[in-house]
């Protein structure tokens, strides 16, 4: 069970951290305001970047995908009330990135973003690639939570599994009731007081 947990911890942290780097870009659109052209160029070059890198690094990602989602259905494949509720929702959270990302964003990038028209800084920003530079963002934005929520479910699930070991681990009671039984009998306050005065 520990090494199924590692194994989809390790793959959905990576995918986060694939994430995480496109803050480049999309801090600039997402979270600042107002978004100026500047902004906007800066993003589109940043995605341009991308449709030029090499095939191989997808590759990599998506053996990584696969490997953590397999290991989610592995889990799941035990029948456990534990696993059911927080591998099934991992599931969930899990593939609604795989399904968004290889089949929105990625195309959306190649499409949009292959080959940008020359510019300066100074010129406006193009209105067809505007609405795409700011979904990509929220795309990325929707992927990083649902990984994230991805995390927090195993967390939870890691945590629901020690409290369950605690419950059905009967060493404390037993060592409880042992000092219970061989403790010294206890004398009131009141009758030691008494006794005292009688003396």
């Amino acid at each position: 069970m520990g090494v199924r947990a590692a194994i989809v911890v390790s793959a959905t942290s990576f995918l986060i951290g694939c994430l995480f780097t496109h803050w480049i870009a999309d801090s600039l659109t997402l979270w600042k305001s107002p978004v100026t052209d500047e902004h906007l160029w800066t993003a589109a070059r940043y995605y341009s970047i991308l449709t030029r890198g090499q095939a191989e690094l997808l590759y990599v990602i998506y053996t990584i995908i696969v490997l953590g989602g397999a290991t989610i259905f592995w889990s799941l494949s035990d029948g456990e009330a534990g696993n059911l509720m927080f591998d099934g929702g991992s599931i969930v959270l899990y593939f609604t990135t795989v399904i968004m990302y290889p089949y929105s964003v990625v195309p959306s990038v190649v499409a949009k973003f292959s080959q940008l028209p020359y510019h300066t800084v100074a010129e406006p920003f193009p209105h067809s690639l505007r609405s795409p530079t700011l979904e990509l963002a929220s795309r990325h934005l929707v992927c990083s939570v649902a990984l994230t929520g991805v995390l927090i479910l195993q967390a939870g699930r890691w945590w629901a599994e020690a409290s369950d070991a605690d419950d059905e681990d009967p060493t404390y009671l037993e060592e409880k009731a042992s000092e219970e039984t061989h403790a010294p009998a206890r004398v009131p306050i009141s009758k030691r007081g008494k006794a005292c005065l009688d003396g």
